[in-house]
């Protein structure tokens, strides 16, 4: 792990044993001054002080980086100092104090509390908030609450273009110079009862607002929403079709079929998988699950064998389920325009509260794969969740070169990292081994119910029958020879030799 990540994540583990010990004490927590009092202050931390438990006093001296006190759910946190993008993004309670700049996107879809700078922000400040308070003391970059749906914004100073772009709901109150809104958006002068109403916030800062107050409000009085496209699979792997070895494998031999999940540089057991399918579900508790323990991706009530699926929707209240599962599946498309450095800050936040062991996953879609692949190489995570489903509907035939090649110019392929493909779907055995033939570690997918347990001992039973039959003792041992497209049509875009074929036609890709 990187230097700052190591910094960043170690600043995180110390904070959550100070918070734990001084909510007893019902005293705060200070960061960046030694024992005898001297000054020691962080730089450049990043991910930090997020998910403040509510009663939670911490204050904290030095100039930070992304994503500092996110999610925070009824903490105070004062900075004395300046931070980078992202401050107080999904902030759900509580109170958060900045007492120089912060960068873009300050209180970025907050639902609650409030945030203060007493410095300037930068452009998107309260972009896509629904709730809370955000007040600036100093002036405003661009689109200052783009997309807000709820909350209030208070700049004192002036702020830059587009103020208020897109937003439906919620008020900006600004009391220097303002650009004309863009279309949507109505201003008028402010209201002496909401002079009135905003006093108890500024009072305590020495601040007021006059007459000359401008007030900024959506236009719109019925809230706009897109039509976005349903995404879908519209061919599995039904066209592909497995061949065998020269050499055929004894009814009695031994079969592995397992696969061992380990995070980088771990030493520890892993998670253990008996056939190569992770169930997708909402939660892996109820009937058709009868306490079997097969691993599952989940968004709820994880269990120590499954992976816990993080969004946008579950960031807020995902950090107490992040002590109890075996690792991280954080879906990345969720979180559109944010750069690597915020993407890492909030995986930081998360793996701070995991232990060192636990397996990171990154989630995106096949037609992303390589800012997908590049990002799980750079962040120097275990590997990739694809998911398969596109807005035209998919042939999962066709993402078998995309993935092959992604994974050889981005040079994941050759790092041991695990690669995932997620469909629609339940998988029979052959679709799982033609998931490990193209290269992949397995699929993740959901049920279509019944017993899960004697779904999955029937699976495995099929599995060796397969592997026994194509000529395979170990899964690591099938690639794209045993593969063959059953049409022409299936060979063109999957890149596989036509069943019956010895060589391969000019377009096709050799990615062994």
């Amino acid at each position: 792990m990187r230097e700052g990540a190591s910094k960043s994540m170690k600043l995180n583990r110390d904070l959550e044993k100070y918070i734990e010990k001084a909510l007893e004490q019902k005293r705060p927590v200070k960061i960046g001054w030694g024992r005898a009092g001297d000054e020691r202050p962080k730089e450049g931390e990043f991910g930090v002080m997020g998910h403040l438990p509510e009663g939670a006093r911490v204050l904290c001296l030095g100039n930070l980086g992304e994503c500092v006190g996110i999610a925070n759910g009824g903490g105070t946190l004062t900075l004395r100092g300046s931070a980078g993008s992202m401050l107080g993004a999904f902030h759900q309670s509580g109170k958060t104090v900045v007492e120089k700049d912060v960068g873009a996107r300050t209180g970025f879809k907050m639902m609650g509390g409030d945030i203060s700078i007493q410095g300037s922000v930068g452009d998107e400040a309260g972009a896509g908030m629904a709730g809370g308070t955000i007040l600036v003391r100093g002036h405003s970059g661009s689109n200052l609450g783009a997309g807000m749906t709820g909350g209030e914004i208070v700049v004192m100073g002036s702020v830059g273009s587009d103020p208020g772009i897109g937003m439906v709901g919620g008020r900006i109150i600004i009391s220097g110079s303002c650009p004309p809104p863009p279309e949507g958006v109505d201003m008028r002068s402010i209201k002496k009862k909401e002079i009135s109403e905003f006093g108890p916030l500024l009072d305590p800062l020495g601040l007021s607002l006059n007459e000359d107050a401008l007030v900024l409000e959506s236009a719109n009085e019925i809230m706009a929403t897109d039509d976005l496209p349903n995404f879908s699979i519209s061919e599995g792997f039904e066209k592909i079709s497995l061949v065998q070895n020269e050499d055929a494998i004894p009814e009695h031999a031994p079969i592995d079929h397992l696969t061992l999940l380990v995070a980088n540089d771990s030493e520890t057991d892993g998670l253990l998988l008996q056939i190569p399918w992770i169930v997708s579900c909402e939660s892996a508790i109820g009937d058709d699950w009868g306490g079997a323990e097969i691993p599952a991706m989940v968004k709820d009530a994880p269990r120590a064998i499954d992976l816990l699926l993080v969004g946008a929707k579950e960031l807020g209240e995902c950090v107490t389920s992040l002590k109890l599962c075996s690792g991280l599946v954080f879906d990345v498309s969720e979180f559109p325009g944010l750069n690597d450095a915020e993407i890492e800050a909030i995986l930081v936040s998360l793996r701070s509260r995991m232990e060192d062991q636990a397996i990171i996953l990154l989630r995106g879609n096949i037609g992303r794969i390589e800012q997908l692949f590049r990002l799980v190489m750079d962040l120097e995570l275990d590997g990739a969740v694809v998911e398969c489903a596109t807005p035209n509907g998919s042939r999962l035939a066709s993402a078998l070169p995309k993935i092959g090649l992604a994974s050889k110019a981005m040079g994941i392929g050759t790092t041991g990292k695990f690669i995932f493909i997620e469909t629609m779907n339940e998988p029979d055995a052959k679709d799982m081994l033609v998931a490990i033939g193209s290269g992949c570690t397995g699929l993740i997918a959901p049920t279509s119910g019944g017993d899960l347990k004697s779904k999955f001992e029937k699976l495995e039973s099929e599995l060796r029958g397969w592997m026994k039959e194509i000529g395979i003792d170990r899964m690591e041992r099938i690639g794209r020879r045993n593969l063959r497209a059953k049409d022409f049509d299936t060979a063109a875009i999957s890149g596989l030799r036509l069943l019956g074929y010895d060589r391969p036609l000019k377009m096709w890709l050799d990615l062994r």
